[in-house]
């Protein structure tokens, strides 16, 4: 047997050592987080503090929130405010067309309030939640690896984005964590943060990266400013007055403005409210009571109305502004308090109950409803249009893309606005409510629309005996704004699933018009607003809707009324095909009043347009009013540019008007032009929105592919002074000196290709190197015209043309 040899113990030790070593490393490689990092900090961060307010929240907002502000944020990811940050991600889509249930609600600041209680519902975190050292803050934040990954791999920098880049609506959403970051970044390289646009600069990306190495500190969150105080104390006095007539007219005004960001006049521009219900008097920290809905029940202990400073950034798609005055308080007083009219008790929370206005508020008299909605038209229905929700395609699929909004005038005997003629109606004017089944949808047809049946042919015994009017008469009964009023009419722009409002009578003539009543108004509100869930199931949804047709069925009707007789069923079936043929089949509405006469007096054979011309004369009180409404706000606009060189680009713009049909099939729905004079603040700003046809579509749910050509060759261009919409899809930019050449150049588009070549001289894609710097730009225009109004425009739809 063969004798080993005795080896020394240190040339063991030697031997066996990188043996060792080499293991010690392969097992650190295995263990070592692969997303691990090699940084000199000292190199890549910021020495000193680094402020949010000052510092991050100026990238946040224009880097970030400008997709991740709203309902629809992909993963449910809001940075528009720290708590956001904080709460973090999810995979559970709010806007899940097919949801059979009701979803759990996940509002920030009311549904959950502490971090813990996220993670609990199913949020996963975007920041380091571990040990606080500057390594470890940004080794365990996604946040962090999503923009080092822009870093390390920038997106294309000319050209369309490669088709790797999935950009639709209902694209299917990551939401990475820190566990599948490393395979997210792996797949996705060019993923990278902020998604399918430029990086961010060297100096945004080095400060962001300090704050979230510095803890990601937050700041403790705004308190009312020391002249807004007073005003907060006063209003939060008016509404919790304990006379029972108080208490109604104070619930009458929450469930209108819940949804309000309310600014207090004579305060700071940019410092916002919200009217909430507490469980805490003034004086004492808000505690909001989580109701989905302003008309749920409370509770059976004592609640407050008070007011609760917004701390979010501000986006366009959710800011509906209303202000409070001493002028508003004493409006109120003079529409629901003065009137001597009595409350003995108040009605319940009780869902049958609470969801019909008509019943709840029928001590209040109408006339006093209706004026107060009348004052503040544009704010109501703006609430239609852009909010409670950041995509409106079940209420907007409806409504054509651009129409006209009038009311009839109050002073008018118009018997729909009458108390008494209310509440006999009062049951058949219920709007369907959401309920915990599915069986809402079947009350469509067995409760709502034979409710909705017999107001029509209530209406209508009452239009057989209302007699004929001259023309000249019958604008008497459209509202004109008393004289002073630029709500008086508002012009509706539908942007495929988003949608805004204008003051005033803008654009070409449209096809249709609507004329509003208060129980047409009321139910507008309670139905999309007030009433509407946008976690609410698929019966919730098509119920609201289908009712949604019925009421833009009436409000066109009441146009109609003003047409001669013999013209009216013409120009009717013209509007009632594809879709709207469905609707008027499975709804057969009474339509004697199709031949009853009821204005006279017609010149022309295009009483339509005659009609517009007279609506048009009535209106032109207010029609100034109108117009700086919408370039400056409430202010008075300050004209910087000369208006010689402002006419020369209008004429331009005319032209671009004049566009029609498939000349515009390439076109977005919204696009900003930006023209850039010899002083940069001289540059002025136009809103091109194609208004596309859809008569011919049968779905509900149809977009821009399911069109067919008979509705194309009807798509018309609108040019708007300004900048209009809260999703812009694309941006132009072009000097004074080639503005006829652009308006040209624009005008001669027939082929896709042309339209590319167009983009390719003007427009501004997402790989464009200069395209945060305009996309800065038209934020800070509309700030700077609209101080209160504005809000960042979302870019969630920004096309890859």
């Amino acid at each position: 047997m063969k004798v080993l040899k005795k080896i020394p113990f240190k040339r063991w030790v030697w031997g066996i050592l990188p043996a060792g070593l080499l293991l010690l490393a392969i097992v650190y490689i295995e263990q070592k987080p692969p997303h691990s990092m090699d940084l000199n900090l000292e190199t890549v961060l910021l020495s000193d503090a680094v402020q949010y307010e000052k510092q991050i929240k100026p990238i946040l907002e224009k880097r970030c929130v400008v997709c991740h502000g709203c309902y629809d944020a992909p993963c449910q990811l809001k940075l528009s405010s720290i708590d956001g940050l904080q709460r973090g991600a999810s995979k559970e889509r709010i806007y899940e067309p097919q949801r059979i249930t009701t979803m759990q609600p996940t509002r920030l600041f009311i549904d959950a309030i502490t971090t813990d209680q996220w993670r609990a519902r199913g949020f996963t975190s975007i920041l380091n939640e571990g040990q606080q050292t500057p390594g470890q803050n940004l080794e365990n934040s996604v946040l962090y690896h999503l923009l080092r990954l822009k870093q390390q791999h920038p997106q294309p920098t000319q050209n369309q984005l490669p088709d790797s880049f999935t950009l639709g609506l209902n694209r299917e959403e990551s939401c990475p964590t820190l566990a599948t970051i490393d395979d997210f970044a792996q797949q996705h390289p060019l993923w990278g943060m902020p998604y399918a646009m430029p990086g961010l600069s060297e100096t945004e990306h080095q400060t962001l990266v300090s704050w979230l190495a510095q803890g990601a500190l937050a700041p403790q969150p705004l308190d009312p400013s020391f002249t807004v105080q007073p005003k907060i104390n006063q209003w939060e006095h008016f509404l919790n007055q304990p006379s029972v007539k108080q208490k109604l007219v104070s619930r009458y005004l929450y469930e209108h403005l819940f949804h309000a960001h309310i600014h207090f006049s004579a305060s700071p521009t940019r410092e916002f409210y919200r009217l909430v219900r507490s469980t805490t008097p003034s004086g004492e920290v808000i505690n909001e009571i989580p109701t989905v809905r302003p008309y749920d029940d409370p509770g059976t202990a004592p609640f407050y109305y008070r007011l609760l400073r917004y701390q979010p950034s501000i986006v366009a798609k959710s800011h509906i502004v209303y202000e409070f005055s001493d002028e508003r308080m004493q409006r109120y007083r003079e529409l629901f308090l003065l009137p001597d009219y009595a409350v003995t008790q108040l009605p319940s929370y009780e869902t049958e109950m609470a969801s019909n206005p008509f019943k709840v508020f029928a001590a209040i008299p109408a006339e006093s409803r209706y004026r107060f909605l009348l004052d503040d038209a544009y704010f109501f229905i703006e609430g239609f249009i852009k909010g409670p929700v950041c995509r409106g395609q079940i209420a907007l699929d409806v409504i054509e893309d651009q129409f006209w909004v009038l009311f009839f005038d109050p002073d008018q005997s118009v018997i729909t606005n009458k108390e008494q003629f209310i509440e006999e109606m009062a049951d058949e004017l219920q709007v369907p409510k959401e309920g915990s089944s599915n069986l809402e949808l079947i009350r469509i047809w067995t409760d709502y629309w034979k409710g909705q049946r017999r107001y029509m042919e209530k209406k209508q015994a009452w239009f057989k005996t209302m007699g004929t009017h001259n023309i000249e008469q019958a604008m008497d009964f459209i509202w004109d704004g008393d004289g002073n009023n630029p709500n008086a009419a508002l012009t509706v722009f539908r942007h495929f699933d988003s949608g805004s409002v204008a003051y005033g009578l803008v654009g070409r003539d449209p096809e249709t018009a609507w004329v509003i009543d208060y129980p047409l108004f009321e139910r507008i509100h309670y139905l999309l607003v007030a009433g509407f869930n946008v976690y609410g199931n698929i019966d919730h949804r098509i119920s609201t809707r289908i009712y949604m047709d019925f009421l833009r069925m009436e409000g066109e009707d009441y146009f109609l009324a003003f047409l001669p007789a013999n013209r009216r069923r013409e120009i009717r079936d013209s509007w009632y095909v594809g879709q709207r043929s469905t609707i008027d089949e499975l709804f057969a509405a009474p339509q004697a009043w199709l031949s009853t006469e009821a204005v006279s007096g017609y010149q022309t054979n295009d009483p339509q347009q005659e009609l517009y011309l007279r609506i048009k004369k009535r209106l032109d009180v207010v029609s100034q009013q109108a117009k700086n409404r919408n370039l400056c706000g409430d202010m008075d606009c300050k004209k910087t540019t000369s208006q010689i060189v402002v006419k020369r680009v209008d004429r331009a713009m005319k032209k671009i008007e004049q566009l029609k049909g498939k000349n515009l099939f390439s076109f977005p729905d919204v696009a900003f032009v930006r023209v850039k004079m010899n002083k940069p603040n001289e540059d002025v700003a136009y809103t091109l929105i194609r208004n596309k046809a859809y008569k011919n579509v049968t779905s509900f749910l149809a977009d821009e592919h399911e069109r067919d050509r008979a509705d194309i060759d009807q798509d018309s261009m609108t040019v708007v002074k300004g900048l209009a919409g809260s999703y812009p899809n694309f941006f132009f930019s072009v000097d004074l000196s080639e503005i006829e050449t652009f308006a040209k150049h624009c005008s001669a588009i027939r082929t896709p290709e042309d339209y590319q070549k167009f983009v390719e001289r003007y427009g501004v894609r997402r790989t464009h190197p200069k395209f945060w710097a305009l996309a800065d730009w038209f934020q800070g225009e509309s700030a700077r015209n609209k101080l209160v109004r504005s809000g960042l425009f979302d870019l969630n739809r920004y096309n890859n043309l």
